[in-house]
C-alpha cells in the first residue's frame, strides 16, 4: 500500500534529515512542509569538531549557512521549512520528549488532514528524543495519516531498524510497510548537494545511503492485550 499523495509534513531533527530520508517523497507531493526541530543558533557555544570539519570557525556560522542550505534545497522540492529554535546535541541542547512535543503540537494542530512522517529515531540522541515526541502527539492527532521513514545514514547499521521495530510493537505501536514513490529526475540527488557543509565532512561515499530507495511505514496503535 503507497501513502495518498496528499499535503505533507515531515517532521525532520535536523537541516538536511528530511531530504535525505524523504527528498523523492518530499519531491512527488508539491506544497510540502518540513518542521525541523533543532534548527536553533547558539550564542556562545564553542566551535564543535563537526563544525570544524564542515568548514565553519563558529556554530553561529555553521546554523546560519545550514539554514540557507536547507531552504535551497526544499526549494528545489517544492517544499517549505519551517524552523524551531531548538539547540542540537552537539550545542549543549538536551531536551526531554514532553518537551519536544510542546514545540511541535503547534505545528501539526493547524493541520486538518493529510500526511505527516516522522522519523525511526534508529540512532543520535536527537533523532531519538524527535521520534518519542511524535509518539507522544499521535493520540491527539487522528484526522493525520502517520508514517515513519528510515533516518538516512542509520538505517544500514546493523540491528538497529530491526530492534526499533520490536520495541515498538513491544511497545503497542504496529508498523506496517507502505510502497515508497520513486524518482527518475534525479531532483532528490541535487537537493541533497545543496548541503555542501554537511557533504563536506561526511567525505566520499559518506552519504552514498540517500541514493538508496526511501522506506516508509504506517504507524499505528494496536491493542497488545
Amino acid at each position: 500500500m503507497s501513502p495518498s499523495l496528499s499535503s505533507l509534513t515531515i517532521v525532520s531533527p535536523h537541516l538536511d534529515d528530511a531530504v535525505f530520508s524523504c527528498g523523492t517523497l518530499l519531491e512527488r507531493t508539491p506544497g510540502a512542509t518540513v518542521v525541523t526541530v533543532f534548527a536553533g543558533t547558539p550564542r556562545d557555544a564553542p566551535l564543535t569538531d563537526w563544525d570544524r570539519q564542515c568548514g565553519f570557525a563558529s556554530a553561529q556560522a555553521a546554523m546560519q549557512a545550514r539554514r540557507t542550505e536547507d531552504a535551497k534545497a526544499l526549494a528545489m522540492l517544492g517544499a517549505s521549512p519551517v524552523w524551531l529554535d531548538l539547540l542540537d546535541a552537539q550545542y549543549g541542547g538536551a531536551y526531554r520528549p514532553e518537551d519536544i512535543e510542546q514545540h511541535l503540537a503547534p505545528c501539526l494542530d493547524r493541520r486538518r488532514g493529510g500526511m505527516v512522517a516522522v522519523p525511526l529515531g534508529l540512532f543520535h540522541s536527537d533523532h531519538q528524543v524527535v521520534h518519542e515526541a511524535c509518539l507522544r502527539l499521535h493520540a491527539g492527532h487522528p484526522e493525520l495519516e502517520w508514517l515513519c521513514y528510515e533516518d538516512a545514514l542509520y538505517r544500514r547499521l546493523p540491528g538497529l531498524l530491526q530492534d526499533r521495530l520490536a520495541s515498538l510493537l513491544r511497545s503497542g505501536w504496529r508498523l506496517t510497510p507502505v510502497i515508497a514513490p520513486t524518482s527518475a529526475s534525479g531532483a532528490k540527488a541535487r537537493a541533497v548537494r545543496a548541503y555542501a557543509s554537511q557533504l563536506r565532512a561526511f567525505g566520499e561515499g559518506g552519504y552514498e545511503d540517500t541514493d538508496l530507495p526511501e522506506r516508509l511505514w504506517r504507524l499505528e496503535r494496536h491493542d497488545i492485550g
